[in-house]
């Protein structure tokens, strides 16, 4: 007879790149005077900001962020007795103390485990007309993407559909859904240029995060937008979804952000041709923006024939699937380096990793990647340990979790995701035109620094 015992598998996970449900918070904080009410225990929301913010970038807090954003602190008491009470009080100081044009109750695990009926609590605050929403993410239910679909999703449905004055669809009005605010380190440089493109291109923009955002204003105009613009593998799907069966509004899915002149060229045409306007405009963008793009590329060609040797020939790239498709397809497309190790950390739903193995299967003409879906930051440092990257300096794309065993291969690391604590990040993009020369800038400035 067998006798031996069944190893238990580890659910634990080292060094994630990723944080939890609660980190949501930030997508509250990214939108102008929207007011996030924390109903947890101690602690969790200050723990997702050294994740989400600070140690990601030192990104800061302006609004209500860090340690300004309101709380019930729940404790004992209030799992033994339920912390509707104290719930209340939360809510009620938050609105005669911070002045704001949208208020989210995020219920983390305490509250959830217990069953407090947060629903109640909220709806009496919203048939006094305060525009208040309730989204329930305890963390025991997904991390910070998981969160941050709920939060938008959960606007829509209890403020933006219940408040907005219904109108004629703008035919040139589009709403945005990208990246994830803080998660995504370069998030606000990133919104920034991808509006510069649209809006040049022909196009007006609902920007429902960060400075050019107008905050409750720019949400409640949503139904009125012609077309919902995704860029994303899979993140914002699920809201395309919602929005095209309550406000009837079709939507564009482009899973790669665009990087470098061709692929934003390819990007701004799609758009184009989805939405039915005249390409005048948008072609006129495309050749200023392509000639600015191959002068500077022109000029750095000087300096890479020069000293190409010894500098990256082979990359690997580790973080959440938007940045690693993007990198991946700029840097194997238009860069013509070989991929060797792509993982993606962001907990992927099963539902869509199909789609993005297709997307690595034919990443560029002739190159055929495999991708890992690799949750645990130590067993991801081990792949990339165990990964062969030739005679050249290998390149890392990845985090500050992947620096030792970047200074192990001899390998220059280029911090593009959470956590990154050796960069400060105020509105830095590597996305589209403008971008994609920041990003070889870069790199290649890290590899003189190896490589005197």
């Amino acid at each position: 007879m067998n006798t031996a015992k069944k190893k238990k598998k580890n659910t634990s996970i080292t060094h994630p790149h990723y944080a939890c449900s609660l980190g949501a918070a930030y997508t509250v904080s990214a939108i102008k005077n929207a007011v996030p009410i924390i109903n947890c225990g101690p602690g969790c929301v200050d723990q997702q900001y050294f994740t989400m913010s600070f140690c990601n970038g030192f990104q800061g807090s302006v609004g209500i962020g860090g340690g300004d954003i309101p709380g019930t602190n729940s404790g004992e008491k209030e799992i033994v007795f339920g912390g509707a009470a104290k719930l209340d009080k939360a809510i009620s100081g938050a609105v005669k103390i911070m002045n704001g044009d949208l208020y989210v109750v995020l219920t983390g695990c305490s509250p959830a485990l217990v069953g407090d009926d947060v629903q109640s609590v909220v709806s009496r605050y919203q048939k006094q007309g305060i525009p208040i929403v309730n989204a329930e993410i305890p963390g025991f239910k997904g991390n910070n993407i998981y969160g941050h679909e709920v939060v938008v999703n959960s606007i829509i449905e209890q403020f933006v559909e219940k408040n907005y004055v219904k109108g004629e669809k703008q035919k040139n009005l589009v709403n945005l859904f990208f990246e994830i605010p803080y998660f995504n380190t370069f998030w606000r440089g990133d919104y920034e240029e991808i509006v510069r493109i649209l809006q040049n291109s022909g196009f007006e923009v609902n920007i429902l995060f960060g400075p050019e955002s107008q905050g409750g204003k720019d949400w409640l105009n949503i139904p009125n937008a012609a077309f919902n613009l995704v860029i994303s593998p899979w993140v914002g799907l699920s809201t395309a979804k919602l929005l095209e069966e309550k406000f009837d509004q079709p939507y564009l899915h482009i899973p790669v952000i665009p990087i470098g002149e061709e692929e934003t060229t390819r990007f701004v045409r799609k758009v184009v041709e989805f939405s039915g306007i005249a390409n005048t405009q948008s072609e006129r963008f495309i050749k200023k923006e392509a000639d600015k793009y191959y002068y500077y590329l022109d000029h750095f060609a000087d300096f890479f024939a020069e000293y190409w040797f010894g500098f990256p020939s082979q990359f690997a790239v580790v973080s959440d699937s938007a940045y690693n498709l993007a990198f991946t397809r700029f840097l194997s497309d238009q860069m013509g380096l070989i991929p060797v190790k792509q993982i993606i950390t962001d907990n992927t739903p099963e539902a869509h990793k199909d789609n993005i193995k297709d997307i690595y299967h034919n990443i560029t003409e002739g190159v055929d990647v495999d991708v890992q879906f690799i949750e645990d930051g130590y067993i991801a440092e081990q792949q990339i340990k165990d990964t062969d990257f030739g005679s050249g300096t290998p390149l890392i794309i990845g985090s500050s979790w992947e620096r030792d065993v970047a200074k192990e291969k001899g390998a220059v690391l280029l911090e593009v995701g959470t956590i990154t604590t050796e960069e400060v990040v105020i509105n830095r993009s590597y996305v589209g035109y403008k971008g994609a020369l920041s990003l070889i800038e870069q790199i290649y400035s890290s590899a003189v620094r190896e490589n005197p």
